[in-house]
């Protein structure tokens, strides 16, 4: 299965013009399809954006092909391994700084993927609490972290 979606990752990249190879990890998490490339700057793109079109892409064609299409997360030189450890620290001094002062404190608009980590991250701490919210009149979310009690 994991194949299947190597192969659709590897057309997509082809048909962007890119020369990469595309290497399978299997992780307590899932399978990882990780891209190695000389131009890894363009595939990750401002905020790791680029990289997550391109993992949902690679997961919709493959669950169109196969309704038992294990998900994957795609990789560019271990971009998101570095990205989630930058996260959770960022989350866990929010969370400190929210628990300190007694008040909201609002992430910066992010991703489904990463806001997921945050929450993620936070989901276990009996100090606070972490909602996303839409910023009104934008597409985007941010995250905000309030004390409990």
């Amino acid at each position: 299965m994991a194949d299947d979606s190597k192969t659709i990752l590897e057309n997509l990249l082809e048909r962007l013009g890119f020369e990469a190879t595309v290497n399978t990890e299997e992780r307590d998490s899932g399978i990882v399809l990780n891209i190695e490339c000389d131009d890894a700057g363009r595939l990750i793109g401002r905020q790791g954006r680029t990289l997550a079109d391109l993992q949902y892409l690679t997961n919709r064609l493959s669950i169109a092909a196969d309704d038992e299409a294990p998900k994957v997360t795609v990789d560019v030189g271990n971009y998101r391994g570095q990205s989630k450890n930058e996260l959770a620290k960022q989350a866990n001094a929010a969370a400190e700084k929210a628990r300190r002062w007694g008040d909201i404190v609002e992430m910066e608009p992010m991703n489904a993927y990463d806001r997921r980590i945050v929450h993620q991250t936070l989901k276990d701490r009996e100090d606070v609490v972490s909602e996303s919210i839409e910023v009104e009149g934008t597409s985007n979310k941010v995250i905000i972290i309030r004390p409990k009690g």
